[in-house]
């Protein structure tokens, strides 16, 4: 998962990938009962809203029916954008809803999330809004049947490889996601979700201890510094650092590593917990201030206030962990964090952009 930058102008909202197989449920259900092809199939929503999906194929038999559309996920570049999402729908004699994982979708593997163990990847909302279409529709049409649901996404396999699903032991294919099913575009809550999911599954593989990091580089030295942990404790916060200690805090955990670069923690240590480059901005006159109170020259800490970015700080103080400004540094981002976890042993890591780790 990778941060990208917001497009200017206004951003066109897309669907989930649960909005889409509904869609694909409800017009292959209608090709089989019906035993003609569906184009077009219209679902609402969570909220109300109803939306059309044009089906971009239907076949069916008289014993089931493979409808298929396109998600579009708008102006977010959602990976799964683009993707063929598709259902085939059969009867049963046992008048319940029932959902096989298909070719691409994931398969449950670890405890910890919504979904049991050995389950097919499919989220609690999406599989309700299928099961409302296989209901209603086998009432309008009077039949005493129950539905089989097999959800599959093409190449699935390969589009989950770009996600982190196999950290929180999703494996062989993607989720199929959504709670609103629409996709706002750039939204924080795809990635705060991913944050909550993995510290769940850690605590439900009795992890009491994780590491939470930026991003994939940091956790990657991270992992090399901390073998001893499995890739599950390894939890990337990406911009959030404040929802990910909220999440922390509401938890059993008993220690929390952070590794932080010194671009983000230039900024926690000023007290912003969103450190997005769209949300907040390092303060120059703070991180010298910082600087002046540790006992440095003014002349040393004049170039501080013309810096670009607050990597370059190695430029002024030599990166390691007897330097009095790393330490004040890394000090100040514990006294942001630590109050919002309290009973948790909190340990900083400072990371430099050379991927030299400071422990303090």
């Amino acid at each position: 998962m990778s941060l990208q930058p917001v497009p200017a102008g206004p951003l066109r909202q897309g669907y989930t990938t649960g909005a889409c197989a509904t869609a694909c449920t409800r017009a292959a259900l209608l090709s089989l009962i019906r035993q003609e092809t569906v184009q077009e199939a219209e679902i609402t929503l969570p909220r109300g809203e109803k939306v059309a999906f044009a089906i971009s194929s239907c076949t069916f038999t008289k014993d089931q029916a493979t409808c298929t559309t396109v998600k579009d996920a708008g102006d977010d570049p959602d990976v799964t954008n683009g993707a063929t999402i598709g259902c085939t729908v059969s009867f049963n004699d046992t008048l319940e809803v029932r959902f096989i994982r298909g070719e691409g979708v994931g398969i449950v593997t670890l405890p910890g999330l919504a979904i049991g163990v050995g389950e097919p990847a499919i989220n609690p909302v999406p599989r309700k809004m299928m099961t409302d279409v296989a209901l209603f529709l086998t009432h309008q049409y009077k039949l005493r049947k129950g539905v089989n649901i097999e959800v599959f996404v093409v190449d699935g396999v390969n589009i989950a490889r770009k996600t982190l699903n196999s950290r929180i032991g999703i494996l062989d294919g993607i989720s199929i996601l959504g709670t609103t099913g629409i996709v706002r575009p750039f939204s924080a809550s795809a990635y705060i979700a991913s944050i909550t999911q993995g510290i769940d599954v850690a605590l439900a593989n009795h992890c009491r201890e994780i590491v939470i990091n930026s991003g994939g580089r940091s956790e990657n030295i991270l992992r090399q510094r901390m073998p001893h942990l499995p890739e599950y404790a390894f939890i990337q916060y990406g911009n959030w650092i404040g929802e990910t200690l909220e999440k922390i805090s509401s938890v059993p955990l008993e220690k929390v590593t952070m590794g932080i670069m010194l671009g983000k923690a230039a900024k926690l240590a000023q007290g912003e917990l969103d450190t997005h480059s769209g949300k907040s901005s390092w303060d120059k006159q703070f991180i010298y201030d910082l600087a002046i109170a540790c006992g440095y020259p003014e002349a040393q800490c004049a170039p501080i206030l013309e810096l670009n970015m607050a990597r370059r700080l190695t430029e002024i103080f030599p990166f390691t962990a007897t330097e009095p400004f790393f330490r004040a540094l890394a000090d100040r981002c514990y006294t942001v964090c630590a109050p919002l976890i309290p009973g948790v042993a909190l340990h900083i890591l400072l990371i430099d952009a050379n991927d030299t780790i400071l422990s303090f």
